[in-house]
């Protein structure tokens, strides 16, 4: 997720920065920041010693319980960490904070002036957001050389990173360790899961304070392992910080972010961070995009390499991976698929979802398993019990509609690569028309929005623009972008523009029958838009069944669980 929250945090140094009146009123919809029940007490004494360059104040005595960036999610006895942003210091909320009963300030020379009037004790550090990970992992007792102490019992941590698939992997692994009999953690751009609580999710990868208070709570509950999405911007502002994870994984990278890094070079390095001993142990790198070899080459830590090469961009290469996913059977129920190394074993197994990819990312998730110490055997056995893996998959390439009438399929993908696969992918398993309905995020990465036009064009045979998040950029513009791209690619095609979304959905219906498929391209599992900076209640899945009900076909009851959103 790339939302208004997390440019805020990017550019204000504070978690509602773009809008000055969240800082301490945040959009009641926002999902909770989750802290372990039982929060350390550590001496801010003790943090200055380790962390700190000076101070300011009285330091004897005090005890922090936590961390925060945010002063709208700071509870009474926590630090305020106050950093630079692009347009404003966090430090002028330091009062706000004071106000909420922060018990200290950690914050740079330049914040420890701003703040001094709050009479807080305060810890100045060089950079404040370069060491927030390791800061939050000290508080939270999750310092992985503590054996002996508070760091130890720290759960597997399995990271996945990628321009696409990260979120699949993640639910994936989440999904086979529930089926292997493990206490299983989750943090995804849609979801966190504790387990088997679920909680909706505010950012792809949680800010440093916030990941580190939701690993001290799944410590709590006795978590065994974690599955992480693990983003680039995660990497590169630190949000992962005073981690080791056991097992890293790189699914592919493809045109995205180019709003946030200068070039695909910078973006793929921001990637490439990961394959180091500091951030992880061991990867498992897929072959399926050019990237992958890149990877392979420059990681830092051992490698496995994995590949489906009916799908890759390099067949020949993608044949010479360490373990190979063979696709058997495509159905609107999902893909079988069968997962052979090297040595010779083999599993044969489905995973829910349609298309390759998914076959590619399951098996993915399988060999991230082996590379943590799972056994083969167990594995094998468990799918073979089960007849398939067992995963909820919010919103990628999500059926929402009945047996009888036009399938419809809502899905995350807003990349032109992830168009063409889930394109492809409903193709081959629908007899009729294919309808590409889709949007743009506003305030991203515009040069995308013609190659996303462009490819849903090829790959469907009606298209309908209409509009995504159009936070503070004018939606008309935005569906103009991608209107140039899908005639550019054939003026004869048919082509609909259609806004707002409500109604895009109405329209498209309306277009197709029987044996005909929907893919609505964007929302996904997203339960809001972003229109100017406010988070509008809208789910896309419940106005596709809305839209199917109104056109008279029968629609089942949701499957997908209904995640706590306090």
């Amino acid at each position: 997720m790339a939302d208004g929250l997390e440019r805020g945090v990017r550019d204000g140094g504070h978690a509602h920065a773009t809008l000055d009146d969240a800082m301490t009123n945040p959009p009641s919809n926002l999902p909770p920041v989750l802290r372990p029940e039982n929060p350390p007490r550590r001496a801010l004494a003790d943090l200055a010693a380790r962390f700190g360059v000076a101070s300011h104040g009285a330091l004897e005595g005090v005890e922090i319980t936590g961390v925060t960036l945010a002063t709208a999610d700071l509870r009474a006895g926590e630090a305020f960490v106050a950093i630079r942003g692009v347009n404003r210091h966090g430090a002028e909320f330091a009062q706000a904070a004071a106000d909420k009963g922060a018990a200290a300030i950690v914050t740079d020379a330049e914040g420890a002036e701003i703040a001094a009037p709050t009479g807080l004790p305060i810890v100045i550090v060089d950079s404040p957001r370069g060491i927030l990970g390791d800061l939050s992992a000290w508080v939270y007792g999750n310092v992985v050389d503590e054996a002996a102490g508070p760091g130890s019992g720290i759960p597997l941590l399995l990271g996945t990173t990628g321009t696409n698939g990260k979120t699949s992997v993640t639910h994936l692994l989440d999904g086979l360790l529930t089926q292997l009999g493990v206490v299983s953690g989750l943090s995804s751009t849609a979801e966190r899961h504790i387990a088997g609580e679920v909680i909706v999710s505010r950012l792809t990868t949680p800010e440093a304070s916030e990941f580190h208070a939701l690993l001290a709570l799944m410590r709590e509950r006795r978590v065994e392992a974690v599955a992480v999405e693990v983003s680039a911007q995660a990497l590169s502002r630190h949000r992962v910080d005073g981690l080791v994870f056991d097992v890293a994984s790189f699914t592919n990278l493809t045109h995205d972010h180019l709003d946030d890094y200068a070039d695909m070079d910078e973006y793929f390095e921001a990637k490439l961070q990961f394959f180091r001993p500091d951030r992880a142990r061991r990867g498992v790198i897929s072959l399926d995009s050019a990237a992958g070899a890149d990877v392979v080459a420059k990681a830092e830590i051992p490698v496995v390499t994995i590949a489906t090469p009916s799908i890759a961009a390099d067949p020949a290469a993608a044949s010479r991976a360490d373990w190979i996913v063979t696709i058997d059977d495509e159905a609107q129920t999902g893909t079988r698929f069968t997962l052979t190394g090297a040595d010779g074993r083999t599993l044969t197994s489905t995973v829910p979802v349609i298309g390759p990819h998914m076959a590619s990312n399951a098996g993915l998730a399988i060999v991230m398993l082996l590379e943590a110490g799972y056994a083969w055997d167990r594995i094998a056995a468990t799918l073979d019990r089960d007849g398939a893996i067992h995963a909820y998959l919010p919103g990628r390439t999500q059926r929402v509609s009945g047996d009888e009438g036009p399938a419809v399929y809502v899905d995350f993908g807003h990349t032109p690569d992830a168009f063409e696969k889930t394109l492809a992918a409903v193709r081959r398993v629908t007899p009729g028309r294919v309808l590409m309905l889709f949007g743009a995020d506003g305030d991203r990465d515009k040069t995308k929005r013609h190659d996303m036009g462009r490819t849903a064009v090829e790959g469907s045979d009606v298209v309908v623009v209409t509009d995504h998040h159009p936070r503070f950029e004018d939606p008309d513009a935005i569906r103009a972008m991608l209107l140039e791209g899908a005639r550019s690619a054939d003026p004869a095609h048919e082509i609909h523009e259609v806004s707002p979304p409500e109604a895009a959905i109405v329209k498209a219906v309306s277009l197709v029958g029987p044996g005909d498929a929907i893919l609505w391209a964007g929302p996904g599992h997203q339960d809001y838009r972003d229109i100017r900076g406010a988070r509008t209640p809208y789910s896309a899945r419940e106005l596709a069944r809305r839209a199917l009900r109104d056109a008279g076909w029968p629609v089942p009851d949701p499957a997908w669980p209904v995640p706590y959103d306090a």
